[in-house]
């Protein structure tokens, strides 16, 4: 079991906000996995909590996997930004998967480099 992030590496965002944006997801994600799929949660959370973080090119790509996800019955968490710093309102910054198994989430993001 695990959760994966990915981010929209167009956007250029600095490390500490490519860290805050994945907070958000992680948060969202979990609440949604428990209204969900409490199951998932539950087995994600007794298994270490698996977290990975891997590159989209672009906002493009990043809409193709949560399509592909949604077609998998994957759940999926998007985060668009507020605006305040970095980036414009509204950028699409980081896709979460999950948490669900391994082998499902490897298919859709395997390909994709580690951030």
């Amino acid at each position: 079991m695990k959760m994966v992030f990915v981010i929209n590496h167009a956007l250029k965002m600095g490390k500490g906000k490519i860290g805050a944006q994945v907070g958000h997801a992680a948060v969202k994600a979990t609440l949604q996995s428990g209204e969900l799929r409490p199951e998932l949660l539950d087995a994600w959370l007794s298994t270490g909590q698996k977290k990975v973080c891997v590159k989209a090119n672009d906002v493009r790509q990043l809409e193709q996997i949560e399509q592909q996800a949604k077609h998998h019955q994957i759940l999926t968490s998007k985060i668009h930004d507020a605006g305040h710093t970095q980036i414009p309102a509204g950028s699409y910054t980081v896709l979460a998967l999950g948490p669900d198994e391994e082998e499902k989430l490897d298919a859709l993001t395997g390909e994709l480099k580690l951030l």
